[in-house]
């Protein structure tokens, strides 16, 4: 017990009198629940009475700092992002309103092979201040060019991540600088990131393999991506048939049976450390592969209803496939709300779901399922689920405090549905990443935000005459 004091006087949080939603293989719910920290991992979890009955001599050993009444508020694990783009941040609102390749070819890979490290650096502060106030914990970095300069704003704002490079060596519309990368080039900078990069700011970083699409991939890219994260026991991120139009090429250039999962299928790229993000245009064919194989899918509503299409997100599940959620960059969602996201995923699949079966199921992806999705199977989806995605003794300390004690909420009837239907990003007052907080009642304490919004205006603008990129006037604007 000395020993035990010892550690808890200097080290510990004790959280009690709150709402704990676990998210553990039983989905147990505290309606008075505690959650006891020990530096960086959860030491113990129950009911307030047990807990404090259990850490007595706590209170004459802690601060008041360390001992925290939530007053009935909702403590939840970390949400989890698996699909967003940070270094697109300051693009937000360059390309609303076109189809995809005018997007891409247009006005993302000018902007991006226009920003320098630093550039991308901001970009990533300013998402990350976005994707703390959401509850977000972890993301996945769905590729941009600067990993380095993800990788310090990451270790800055105190947040979780698997950081990628998005990779391309082949194919129509690349800016010139990119066309000139040769694969060994795209295998070798990754190779380096890892290197300076993998499981750095107490090991909060990790860092993948990326493929920006298939369309922009020559098989050798795809093969050597594959064998080089294989090797290095990492993870792969990649878009993966997002549109039609990206099926129909791979039939027509590679010859597949349909298209791009079953490409990837034939050439054994399709593994349980894959996380294949939109996955809209496939069959149940494809979907079987995918399952067998063990890949993840990040589904990310808003930006595949705004240019890409209504995913089969609920056959995926049937089939066991992980399907957790993403955000996607601002350009192709001007919102990154993980709390948002959660909201439509379970609308826009009902309303799928009646569509193509002519009949209406209120209950497609109901509100536990949306909830997982955000939790552990985006712990799943980012190869992090033995210390992340539940809130269970020996696991990182990555929590979140709801407050549903607002217009926004109240009232509470069903702590779940509440969760997923009425809560707003305001309703989240306080984020903790591997046992410190990030943010604490609604005040981010890493980085000065005003000061990150003021450098990341300047910047933005400083890149768009970079790129040459001009923004269409929608309306008759008078000066």
């Amino acid at each position: 017990m000395d020993m035990e004091r010892a550690s808890i006087s200097k080290e510990a949080t004790i959280l009690y009198n709150g709402f704990i939603v676990t998210m553990d293989e039983q989905s147990r719910v505290y309606r008075d629940g505690a959650i006891v920290i020990a530096r960086d991992q959860i030491v113990a979890i129950g009911q307030s009475s047990a807990i404090l009955r259990q850490f007595a001599f706590a209170p004459s050993l802690l601060s008041e700092n360390q001992i925290i009444d939530l007053h009935g508020q909702i403590l939840l694990p970390g949400f989890i992002n698996t699909h967003v783009h940070t270094s697109q941040q300051l693009a937000r609102g360059i390309a609303d309103d076109v189809d995809l390749m005018t997007w891409l070819h247009g006005r993302i890979w000018p902007y991006e092979s226009n920003m320098t490290e630093e550039d991308s650096y901001i970009s990533t502060l300013l998402c990350g201040i976005e994707l703390i106030r959401s509850g977000v914990t972890c993301f996945a970095e769905a590729g941009g060019q600067h990993v380095s300069g993800m990788a310090r704003a990451v270790e800055l704002l105190g947040l979780r991540a698997c950081l990628t490079q998005s990779t391309m060596d082949y194919g129509d519309g690349l800016p010139s600088s990119w066309a000139a990368r040769t694969t060994a080039d795209c295998i070798q900078s990754q190779k380096e990131n890892y290197e300076k990069h993998h499981n750095t700011a107490e090991g909060r970083i990790r860092v993948w393999f990326g493929i920006r699409q298939i369309m922009n991939s020559t098989d050798r890219l795809l093969i050597e991506t594959r064998d080089a994260a294989r090797e290095l026991k990492t993870g792969i991120h990649m878009h993966v048939a997002e549109i039609p139009y990206e099926n129909q090429l791979v039939v027509d250039v590679r010859k597949a049976n349909h298209g791009t999962v079953s490409y990837l299928e034939k050439i054994e790229f399709l593994q349980k450390n894959l996380l294949a993000a939109h996955t809209v245009w496939v069959n149940d064919t494809e979907i079987s592969f995918l399952s067998r194989r063990g890949v993840k899918v990040s589904h990310c509503p808003a930006a595949a209803m705004r240019m890409l299409g209504f995913a089969p997100i609920r056959e995926m599940l049937d089939a066991g496939i992980p399907v957790s959620l993403g955000t996607d960059g601002a350009p192709s969602n001007n919102r990154m709300s993980i709390v948002d996201e959660m909201y439509l995923a379970s609308l826009i699949n009902k309303g799928r779901n009646a569509y193509a079966n002519k009949s209406t199921d209120p209950t497609a992806l109901p509100a536990e399922t949306i909830l997982r999705m955000v939790t552990i199977n985006g712990a799943k989806s980012v190869l992090w689920d033995n210390e992340i995605g539940s809130l269970e003794v020996g696991k990182k300390a990555d929590i979140i405090v709801v407050n549903a004690s607002s217009w926004t909420m109240v009232p509470v009837h069903d702590c779940i549905s509440s969760l997923v239907y009425s809560m707003r990003t305001e309703n989240v007052v306080s984020v903790m990443c591997n046992g410190l907080w990030i943010m604490k009642d609604k005040k981010i304490l890493n980085v000065d935000e005003e000061e990150v919004i003021s450098k990341a205006k300047q910047v933005s603008i400083e890149i768009l005459k970079r790129a040459g990129i001009r923004i269409p006037n929608r309306m008759n604007y008078v000066n």
